[in-house]
């Protein structure tokens, strides 16, 4: 099977801003950046089956790129991020925040998840998209859920994810 993983276009938050799974509006630029994902997309041939983030930078990318019938799924949501949620980075006050510096793969953001946790959760999605019949499938998600698909397919390593989340509008393509 065939997925092609497309990352939602720009956020407008300020850089540094940790905001994981908050539904965060989109940069003004969106009608330009959707264009060249749209555009970008048509090369790809028809998509069997198209899956999205219940995220409105997710959803609403895939309504303009034609699949406003996408299928939400909860397990492509980006990381919890929990009591961090929408703090920059370098206000978080809270003490776990350098226990999570050293060890992001395992140690969850207070009231969040780990890394490893988002993995498992993706990985449970792609294990069921496998079992489905299609030669082909979208995914409008985020950075965080497309690594982990790269980790899935055997591209990456864990180790690897947070040196390959591709840019906003940006298409990753897999072969499972």
């Amino acid at each position: 099977m065939e997925v092609i993983l497309i990352r939602h276009t720009s956020v407008d938050v300020p850089p540094g801003t940790c905001y994981g799974q908050t539904d965060v509006a989109l940069c003004p630029t969106f009608p330009e950046e959707a264009a060249q994902v749209a555009r970008a997309l048509q090369s790809e041939g028809i998509l069997e089956a198209v899956y999205t983030s219940p995220l409105n930078r997710c959803t609403r990318l895939a309504t303009y790129c034609g699949y406003a019938d996408a299928v939400c799924d909860d397990r492509l949501l980006e990381i919890n991020f929990g009591d961090w949620e929408m703090q920059r980075y370098d206000e978080i006050t809270d003490p776990r925040l350098h226990i999570w510096y050293k060890d992001y793969l395992h140690v969850a953001a207070t009231g969040g998840e780990s890394f490893m946790e988002q993995l498992h959760r993706v990985s449970l999605f792609m294990k069921d998209l496998c079992g489905k019949p299609f030669q082909k499938a979208g995914i409008f998600t985020h950075g965080g859920v497309i690594a982990c698909a790269q980790i899935y397919a055997g591209i990456i390593t864990p180790e690897e994810a947070f040196r390959h989340i591709p840019a906003y509008g940006s298409i990753v393509r897999l072969r499972l």
